[in-house]
């Protein structure tokens, strides 16, 4: 690190938090400048100070006492839109990482993380970076796939075997989508064999189910 960062760390586990501030202690690029164990305390020294006191970064616990972390994510950044975040938690949910990071944190890092990994990360996200642990960067990763059209959910099955995929959700047997469609029994059994595996399922309701979740019948 070329420059000294300036450090708050908001961590109510008073072990972790002295095992953070230690490691930092020993880190020439960086200063812990303050230490908190709740973002309520946090929030009002950013508030209160002026904006060239602001910390260059913020290592930020999500699960807190009163105020949580995801909540004091969006105050964070209104009080000090300069200042970085990386979430350092226990939690490796998808939903908390897809939270954080949409509400405007730089990092993520689970507590598992190695202290190394953790100044490297810092490092990263003064220089522009977004350094995600390995364990949750999946969960951007598959939010950040796009999502298949309508179109081409349908395109999953025939023109036929949509058709029966209708009369299969509508409740119809196979004995009586042939009589429907006037067509033969096996024709619909190999139609219906051909939908079970194309949505990789074994039965009609969790065809139908499958079918639900995939958009087949949106308008």
């Amino acid at each position: 690190m070329n420059k000294i960062i300036r450090i708050m760390l908001i961590e109510d586990n008073s072990e972790y938090r002295d095992v953070i501030r230690l490691a930092l202690e020993q880190e020439p690029g960086v200063q812990l400048m303050s230490h908190f164990g709740t973002a309520e305390i946090a929030l009002r020294t950013l508030q209160q100070a002026a904006d060239e006191e602001h910390p260059e970064l913020i290592l930020l616990d999500l699960r807190l006492p009163g105020m949580d972390g995801i909540a004091a994510i969006p105050v964070i950044r209104e009080a000090a839109p300069e200042t970085k975040i990386i979430v350092l938690s226990q939690s490796d949910r998808e939903q908390d990482v897809l939270h954080a990071i949409s509400l405007g944190a730089a990092g993520y890092l689970v507590k598992s993380a190695t202290l190394d990994e953790i100044t490297e990360s810092i490092a990263s996200v003064i220089n522009g970076g977004a350094p995600l642990d390995k364990s949750v960067a999946k969960y951007l990763v598959n939010a950040l796939q796009p999502k298949p059209s309508q179109a081409e959910e349908q395109s999953l099955l025939s023109e036929r075997e949509f058709e029966i995929m209708k009369l299969l959700s509508e409740g119809l047997v196979k004995k009586e989508i042939a009589a429907t469609l006037g067509i033969g029994y096996s024709t619909v059994d190999t139609h219906v064999a051909h939908i079970y595996r194309k949505l990789e399922v074994s039965n009609a309701p969790s065809a139908v189910d499958q079918a639900h979740r995939l958009g087949l019948f949106s308008n």
